[in-house]
């Protein structure tokens, strides 16, 4: 990222804390900035850099206090490199973007379990909170069908064991809401409990939300479109055979199935005006993100699926929509069809590898 030194970074942590910016510093935080071309474009549109730089740098100090406690509370040791390189860019374009709209702004948020959907919508809504913007983060899990649907839907199609493909989702509900939010009216906001239902989840009704500018609407596969059928062919010939956990014939039947049904979300994913992918260098970091995670709560007795459990349950999504297969796309320079208007790539022990706009 940012060719800062060790120096660089510990003169910015004083003027976080509220010491004079030294001229030097600004002067090669502008230079720095510059030679990151392809996170510069995505995150700085238009205007001046160095002005960009010492807007960013008032926001610093007036936010860096929050944001350390925050940060604490979730076991981030150093949050201000984050911080610097893509919180508050993204929350400074975000509010300039809801200006340009002259209404509710949607941001959509893709990214796979353990990416960090659920963090960076709870910081950028407290550094909207303080430029000024009311910000709802909504998911798409809150959109899911209602225990007593889903029991149906499960007589009706026996792979559905668990929530989360295609067609677990009250779509026509999101679109409501998000329509609702994009007026600036007064909105319903459905809430979803996974705890309940001996883990199967539930509906426990709305939230009653108004004065919203900007919503961070997020999910694991939101934004992704459907591919050719011709991918799911046994012996198809194609460059690249379907990936693992996708083996059998009945594995390409229930991918092509959850592929077709794709179709109805697209009415959804037109709601938001913009998308950003976390993306992640190597989809597997996800399953071993969270074979971890169960691994640390059976560790502190708090419960926690097994290893075997937690693969069977990360295949059982990746065999609805495969990442290679549904993601890729999205973040590919060049690629053909709806792209992300905004790419984080995230690596080893979730660091920010880099950002760009496809």
């Amino acid at each position: 990222m940012l060719s800062l030194t060790p120096e660089d970074w510990q003169c910015l942590e004083q003027v976080a804390m509220g010491k004079v910016a030294e001229r030097s510093l600004s002067d090669r935080l502008v230079v720095a900035e510059g030679e990151d071309q392809a996170r510069c474009q995505a995150l700085i549109s238009g205007g001046d850099l160095n002005e960009a730089v010492e807007q960013r740098l008032m926001w610093l100090q007036r936010s860096y206090g929050d944001v350390v406690g925050w940060a604490s509370l979730k076991g981030i040791a150093d949050p201000l490199p984050l911080l610097w390189q893509l919180w508050l860019p993204l929350a400074q374009q975000l509010v300039e973007q809801r200006k340009r709209l002259g209404r509710p702004l949607i941001q959509g948020l893709l990214g796979m379990q353990g990416a960090g959907k659920t963090t960076l919508g709870e910081i950028l809504t407290l550094l909207l909170g303080q430029m000024g913007c009311r910000t709802l983060s909504f998911s798409i899990d809150d959109l899911y069908k209602t225990y007593a649907e889903r029991q149906q839907l499960l007589q009706d199609d026996p792979r559905l064991i668990w929530r989360g493909p295609p067609g677990t989702h009250d779509v026509d509900l999101g679109i409501a809401v998000l329509e609702q939010l994009r007026q600036g009216r007064v909105a319903e906001v459905p809430q979803f409990d996974k705890a309940l239902q001996g883990g199967q989840g539930d509906r426990v009704g709305s939230k009653t939300v108004e004065g919203v500018d900007i919503v961070i609407f997020e999910g694991w596969f939101l934004g992704v479109q459907p591919v050719g059928l011709e991918r799911f062919k046994a012996g198809a010939d194609l460059p690249e055979p379907l990936p693992e956990p996708i083996v059998t014939e009945a594995d390409r039947r229930f991918s092509r199935d959850c592929n077709g049904r794709l179709g109805e979300y697209l009415p959804l994913w037109e709601m938001c005006d913009r998308l950003m992918v976390l993306s992640l260098t190597d989809y597997r970091l996800s399953k071993r993100w969270r074979v971890a995670a169960e691994q640390r709560l059976r560790a502190e007795g708090r419960g926690g699926m097994t290893d075997a459990e937690v693969g069977a349950f990360v295949d059982y999504y990746w065999k609805a929509l495969h990442p290679g297969l549904f993601v890729q796309p999205l973040v590919q320079k060049g690629a053909e069809g709806t792209v992300a208007d905004l790419v984080v790539e995230i690596g080893e022990g979730h660091g920010l590898e880099r950002v760009y706009a496809p």
